[in-house]
């Protein structure tokens, strides 16, 4: 492992923006940490330390960094997309579609399958042995919510090509038409009461701050520091005047949650977040040139999702195995509790990296079975398309299901639609094969080749 990381980081092009990199890995890293932390787990249950200690909130306008990973998709989304545009034989736009929604989805949906199978397996067990209460039922039900994370990197993959074109056309005033109708949606929300209009917010704050990506690829970010002012100005403006609360990940109990659904408010914090990243993108770049920083970013880049995927299976273990071996775990937020938080962290770490040894190899790209611009069967795009759907609404539906409620009919509202752990896990499964019958192109021989 360590000499192909060493051969990958040596091969790195000079045309190579390393700094996207290491803001896709420190984003994950970022939001990893940040659900360690944020967990107060007792024999009794498991609640949000940012409840208990409502003074933390404001910590989360620096941990909250999902729009940066967003923003980075959408930088690599346009360069990817482009290049296939590029090598594509005549008149073949709809393979060039499915062989996008593949390459792109193929380190994304890999492992999420890996997950969703063992993951799968493990409850059905537990559940027909008669347990799945207590810390059990806890982890069953809450290990699938960063799901949510990738049913919407889904949709940035499938929306690509057509807002791609949109920005190409329209540049700023594409993000602006998509901000406009998340301010039409908030207001239509809270000024007008209008019911499951705020669902629409997933669609265009999160499809805004993936437009921002496209405008980095093509060197459009000029003024980050107007950008980084302006959106901390119109965040706490909106927090401070506004129906928005404080902290910009969802708390219990709250009428108003910024992220589910995202909120104007979590827009503008995607705004001061990006500018601050293209600030700092100078020193970064300059950071990265060392050979050394360089290959650690490129071996954490090789398991980042794998990383992020079981982070909370290895949490949920590390207090299983205080419960178990009868270490008190200390109300959280005591003197007692800070103290044990080195421990906690560095077990979730090192049950994490023995994870990640475990399922990293999901995460390596598939070899291509033809070479760049094989032109596809036909309706490989909307079978593609159809199946990264599929994919959407299962890992949507799993995220807030869980697999808890297995085999007893147990569903969840998405949106409007009640859906179920099987169900969900169908729809996964189903999707992921589709796209993958997409992708697929028969490769020569050498005798019809000759």
């Amino acid at each position: 492992m360590g000499s192909s990381v060493r051969e990958l980081a040596g091969a790195t092009p000079a045309t190579r923006d390393r700094y996207v990199d290491l803001l896709r890995v420190a984003s994950l890293g970022a939001v990893v940490l940040g659900h360690w932390l944020m967990a107060a787990v007792t024999p009794d249950g498991v609640g949000n330390l940012l409840a208990v200690v409502p003074a933390l909130q404001p910590l989360t306008w620096l941990l909250q960094v999902m729009p940066v990973f967003f923003f980075v998709g959408g930088f690599s989304h346009a360069l990817s997309y482009r290049s296939l545009l590029r090598k594509r034989p005549e008149g073949s736009e709809d393979s060039v579609y499915s062989d996008f929604l593949r390459v792109r989805l193929q380190r994304l949906l890999r492992p999420t399958t890996v997950f969703v199978l063992v993951w799968g397996a493990a409850a059905l067990l537990v559940q027909l042995l008669g347990g799945g209460g207590g810390l059990t039922g806890v982890t069953l039900r809450m290990v699938t919510q960063p799901l949510w994370f990738i049913g919407i990197y889904l949709a940035m993959v499938a929306f690509t090509p057509p807002l791609l074109r949109l920005h190409e056309r329209y540049g700023w005033g594409a993000f602006a038409g998509l901000a406009g109708a998340a301010v039409a949606v908030d207001v239509l929300r809270f000024a007008a009461g209008v019911p499951y209009v705020e669902f629409l917010n997933f669609a265009f704050v999160w499809l805004a701050v993936h437009q921002l990506g496209f405008l980095r690829a093509d060197g459009r970010v000029r003024r980050p520091a107007l950008l980084a002012g302006g959106g901390l100005v119109t965040a706490c403006t909106l927090v401070a005047f506004g129906p928005y609360p404080l902290s910009m990940v969802g708390m219990p109990g709250e009428k108003v949650s910024n992220m589910a659904p995202p909120t104007l408010a979590l827009l503008a914090h995607g705004l001061w977040l990006v500018g601050a990243v293209e600030l700092l993108r100078g020193p970064a770049a300059r950071l990265l040139e060392r050979p050394r920083v360089w290959g650690t970013v490129v071996a954490a880049n090789g398991v980042a999702m794998t990383a992020f995927l079981w982070h909370l299976t290895a949490m949920f273990g590390v207090y299983g195995a205080l419960l178990a071996l009868d270490v008190e775990l200390p109300e959280p937020a005591s003197a007692a509790w800070w103290t044990q938080v080195p421990l906690r962290l560095a077990l979730a770490a090192a049950l994490t990296a023995a994870l990640v040894a475990a399922f990293r190899t999901f995460e390596r790209p598939a070899a291509p079975t033809a070479a760049p611009g094989t032109p596809g069967a036909p309706g490989a795009g909307p079978l593609a398309a159809l199946g990264a759907t599929l994919c959407l609404l299962g890992v949507l539906g799993l995220s807030m299901v869980g697999f808890s409620g297995l085999l007893d009919g147990r569903t969840a509202l998405l949106i409007a639609i009640p859906v179920s752990a099987p169900a969900a896990v169908a729809m996964t499964l189903g999707g992921w094969l589709l796209v993958e019958r997409a992708g697929r192109r028969p490769v020569p021989s050498r005798a019809s080749s000759s």
